[in-house]
Order: C-alpha cells, then sequence, then structure tokens
C-alpha cells in the first residue's frame, strides 16, 4: 500500500469515526451525517481503488487525475455552501417572525394587564412590566 492510500484510508475513517460520535452525541443532524458519509466512502473508494479516479479522468480528457479529484471535492464544497447558505435563510426568516409573534403576544398581554390599552404620557410598554 502506498502512502497515499494510507492517508485517504486512515483520513476517510477518522471522519466516520468523528461522524458517529457527533452524532451519538446529538451534536449532528442525520441529513448532514448522510452527506459527510457520502463523502468518507467516496474518498475511501478513491483511496482503495485509484484507478477509478485515473480512468475516469482519461475518460473525459483530464491530463491529470488531482485535477478530477481538486474539482469533485470544490464540487462537493459548493453544493455544501449553497445549501447552509438556503437553511441559514429560512431560519432567518423564521426568526423574524418569531420574533414578531413574541412581540405582538407581549403587547396582548400588556393590554391584559391595562384595560382600555392607555399607557401614561411618556409610559413604553417595557416599564409597565416592571
Amino acid at each position: 500500500m502506498s502512502g497515499v492510500t494510507i492517508l485517504g484510508l486512515a483520513g476517510s475513517v477518522i471522519i466516520l469515526l468523528a461522524l458517529f460520535e457527533m452524532m451519538r452525541r446529538h451534536r449532528l443532524r442525520e441529513k448532514y451525517a448522510l452527506i459527510w458519509a457520502f463523502v468518507a466512502l467516496a474518498i475511501i473508494t478513491i483511496a482503495a481503488f485509484p484507478l477509478i479516479l485515473i480512468k475516469t479522468s482519461a475518460a473525459i480528457g483530464l491530463a491529470v487525475p488531482a485535477n478530477l479529484l481538486f474539482f469533485g471535492a470544490s464540487m462537493v464544497i459548493m453544493v455544501l455552501t449553497l445549501q447552509h447558505s438556503s437553511e441559514l435563510g429560512r431560519l432567518e426568516e423564521r426568526t423574524r417572525t418569531l420574533a414578531e409573534e413574541i412581540a405582538l403576544l407581549r403587547l396582548e398581554i400588556d393590554r391584559h394587564r391595562h384595560p382600555g390599552g392607555a399607557l401614561r404620557s411618556g409610559e413604553t410598554p417595557d416599564e409597565l412590566r416592571e
């Protein structure tokens, strides 16, 4: 076994072990674990059978197989970044909606505490809570 093969296999095994440990401690959701498991298994496959990478790169016309490897890794990173950006946008929208709902609930509570909903001059609903 070459050093590259050993390095690829060791890195993949470390990723898989970290993956299982994070899932066990509920630090990683299953949908992300599935993606990382796929990446680790792909690395194991390429490390164990480098001829796959060589033949695939030759079939698509690349002179250096490492270029295909870097391109594939770049695409995985881009897809993960796009997915996380989408998730972040969804969570920001949900956070804004929840903040608005909390503000409306606080206003309703203040109106029940002080019938008529009238505040004294210069008084804010926050001051009423104290």
